[in-house]
C-alpha cells in the first residue's frame, strides 16, 4: 500500500506523508505532516519517514486524518521506542494495519472532513486577524504614542507625562514553575494538565498533553505563560488551571490588566531569547524577571485600551475553543466514518 524511506536524498511530492523519526518528547515521535502541492523541488532530512501511497488504493488525505485522530496516534503509539529520546521505525510503520474501505468511499469520507478543515482554516484566518488588529493598536497607543489626547498631552524626555518606567514585579505577580518527579506525570488526564516548557505552546494558547497528579506551583485561569529557558520570553495564555514546571513562569497582572500586559509583554520580548532591547539568554531567574523594566502609562488609559483590547481576546478565545470542537469532532467522525457505522 505504501513505499517508506528515510533518505534526506529524497524529494517531496503532494500527497506524501511525514512523520518524525525521534522527539524528546512522546507526542512528538511519529508526528504526521502532509505535504500539499510544494511549489519548488523540495528534500526532506533524516529525521523524518516518508510514506508515499499507491493512489490506486488510497486517498493519502485518508491516511492523514487517520493519523490525527485519537485512533490513529494511538496506533503509532504503540511503536514508539526509547527512554531519553523517543523514536519510531520506518519498518514498523510500515507493519501498522489501517482500515482500507473502497476509493470512491475514501474520496467521500475526505469530502466530509474537508469541510470540517475548511470551517477551522477559516477561524484560523479570523484568529490571525484579530490577533493582528490587538497588536496593531497596542502599538499605535503605547509605541507610536499616538493614544486618545496625544495632540495635548505634554511630553518630557520623549515621554508622555505620568508615564514611568515599571519593575515587572510591580506591576505583577509571578510564579515560577517547579517540576514534580516524573511519577507523578501521565497522559490520562489524571490530574491538572502540566506544562514543563513551550512544546505544546500554540499561536497563542497552550493545549494540554500531559497530566500531574501532584498540585505544585500552579498558574491559573488567564495567567500568561512566559518560557524561562530556551527560547526565553515566548508566551502563552492557559484557559485553564494547570500545573507548570521549571520551564516556564505565570504572570498575572496585580490590577486586572491581563489584556494589556499581554500585550506589553509581547512587545517587550519582541524577539525570542531576547530580554527587551539587549542581552540574550538561555535561562532567566525569578529576580531577572522581576527586574525586567515596562513604561507604563496611567491606569485610565490602560483601562480604555482595555475596553478595545478584551472584546477582541474574547472573540479569539471563542474562535480557539470552537476550533477545538471542529478537530475534536473530525477525529471522532472518523473512524464511524471507516468502519462503516455511519453511512456516506
Amino acid at each position: 500500500m505504501a513505499k517508506v524511506s528515510k533518505s534526506g536524498a529524497n524529494h517531496l511530492e503532494d500527497g506524501d506523508l511525514l512523520f518524525g523519526r525521534r522527539s524528546l518528547v512522546e507526542s512528538g515521535a511519529g508526528k504526521c505532516s502532509l505535504v500539499v502541492s510544494p511549489s519548488e523541488p523540495t528534500v526532506f532530512e533524516s529525521s523524518l519517514i516518508r510514506v508515499r501511497v499507491d493512489r490506486n488504493k488510497v486517498n493519502p488525505r485518508i491516511l492523514f486524518y487517520y493519523f490525527l485522530s485519537y485512533l490513529g496516534r494511538g496506533r503509532v503509539r504503540s511503536i514508539v521506542s526509547g527512554v531519553n529520546v523517543k523514536g519510531i521505525r520506518g519498518s514498523d510503520l510500515k507493519n501498522l494495519l489501517v482500515a482500507r474501505p473502497p476509493i470512491p468511499i475514501q474520496n467521500r469520507i475526505v469530502d466530509i472532513l474537508s469541510a470540517y478543515d475548511d470551517l477551522i482554516e477559516n477561524n484560523r484566518r479570523r484568529i490571525e486577524l484579530l490577533e493582528q488588529s490587538a497588536r496593531m493598536l497596542y502599538k499605535e497607543w503605547f509605541i507610536s504614542l499616538r493614544f486618545p489626547g496625544h495632540q495635548h498631552a505634554p511630553f518630557i524626555d520623549g515621554v508622555p507625562e505620568g508615564w514611568e518606567k515599571k519593575r515587572l514585579a510591580d506591576v505583577a505577580t509571578l510564579i515560577m514553575g517547579q517540576s514534580p518527579a516524573s511519577k507523578y506525570y501521565n497522559t490520562d488526564g489524571d490530574g491538572l494538565p502540566f506544562h514543563q516548557g513551550v512544546t505544546n505552546f500554540g499561536n497563542r494558547f497552550v493545549s494540554h498533553k500531559t497530566y500531574c497528579k501532584l498540585e505544585a506551583r500552579i498558574a491559573e485561569a488567564g495567567d500568561i505563560l512566559c518560557s524561562v529557558r530556551a527560547p526565553v520570553g515566548r508566551l502563552n495564555i492557559t484557559l485553564d488551571r494547570i500545573v507548570i514546571g521549571r520551564g516556564l513562569s505565570a504572570i498575572r497582572s496585580n490590577n486586572g490588566f491581563q489584556s494589556f500586559l499581554y500585550y506589553q509583554l509581547k512587545n517587550h520580548f519582541f524577539k525570542e531569547d531576547m530580554i527587551g532591547g539587549g542581552a540574550i539568554f538561555a535561562a532567566v531567574t525569578k529576580k531577572d524577571m522581576e527586574n525586567q523594566l515596562l513604561l507604563c502609562p496611567p491606569d485610565p488609559l490602560i483601562r480604555d485600551f482595555e475596553q478595545n483590547s478584551t472584546p477582541i481576546d474574547e472573540q479569539l478565545k471563542y474562535l480557539h475553543l470552537q476550533n477545538q470542537k471542529l478537530q475534536q469532532a473530525r477525529d471522532l467522525l472518523l473512524p464511524r466514518l471507516m468502519n462503516g457505522e455511519i453511512p456516506v
